[in-house]
């Protein structure tokens, strides 16, 4: 039986019910957060929740509890649920209020937050994935982590249909993110991916990497890579709190180099899990 939490109240997950006139349910009006869970610990939860207000805000949703607050209340949830690997998700919605487009004024937003039981990905961090190219059809404010991922879920799907594990989407050719995640690319020694702008989510776990890579001196540039470049390059990988440091074998049956995840893959991999283990022993 799993505990959850509902606005600041834990409660069983079948006793859960949610107003069906909730602008989440209704237009998608909320925010969402996914943190790893590892060793009963939230990895980079501080930056997690940073960006939980800084999206709130920009939707001009107040959360009604401090930072300091819901760091607590998601530790007593994993503490609560026992958990020790997989995740916790959490999302806020503007709240209860009849049907309009704008937006309701004197209502209480709508707070949820659970956990889950997930391994790590081992076997895709070892071998790598298969991907896709897809078109990029989603809205124009993709900094925002918004409820709204019908476009990510369509290419999602389509990526499953095929046997792959990802969609890479692409703008006019040049690529943005994955449906999920973040997209990088290796070529000479230098790590690309696309600059922080409304194109693409600014990822926790891009962000991580971000630090590794200074860290085993792989110089970044922040430009955008097209796809008929992204098939040229030494190593391709994506990065999300689920999926890690995943190395990108293919694309659209086109293997990458040799088809096999690369030397700096891996030592961006063993930065990144130095970092975990350095954050579950503190």
């Amino acid at each position: 039986m799993r505990t959850i939490l509902l606005n600041n109240q834990m409660i069983q997950a079948e006793d859960a019910h949610i107003h069906i006139e909730d602008r989440g349910f209704q237009f998608g009006d909320g925010i969402y957060e996914v943190i790893k869970v590892y060793n009963g610990s939230l990895f980079t939860i501080k930056e997690h929740i940073d960006r939980f207000y800084t999206c709130a805000e920009k939707l001009q949703i107040v959360i009604p509890y401090t930072k300091d607050l819901l760091h607590k209340m998601l530790y007593d949830l994993v503490e609560e649920n026992e958990l020790e690997v997989g995740h916790v998700y959490m999302q806020i919605t503007r709240g209860v209020a009849s049907r309009t487009h704008f937006f309701p004024s004197d209502v209480a937003p709508t707070f949820v937050a659970y956990t889950q039981q997930g391994d790590r990905p081992l076997q895709n961090l070892q071998r790598g994935v298969r991907t896709i190219f897809d078109e990029d059809i989603r809205w124009l404010r993709c900094d925002i982590k918004s409820l709204n991922l019908l476009g990510a879920v369509l290419s999602k799907q389509k990526a499953h249909e095929q046997g792959c594990y990802e969609a890479i989407l692409h703008r006019d050719g040049v690529i943005t993110e994955g449906s999920s995640s973040n997209i990088f690319g290796i070529k000479d020694g230098v790590l690309y991916t696309h600059p922080v702008n409304n194109y693409i989510l600014n990822g926790i776990t891009r962000h991580v990497l971000l630090q590794c890579c200074e860290e085993i001196g792989l110089p970044v540039v922040e430009e955008a890579m097209t796809c008929e470049r992204a098939l040229e390059m030494d190593e391709l990988l994506l990065t999300s709190t689920t999926s890690e440091v995943t190395p990108i074998i293919e694309v659209d049956c086109h293997p990458i180099a040799d088809g096999l995840p690369g030397e700096w893959t891996r030592r961006l991999q063993q930065a990144f899990e130095l970092k975990v283990k350095t954050a579950v022993m503190m």
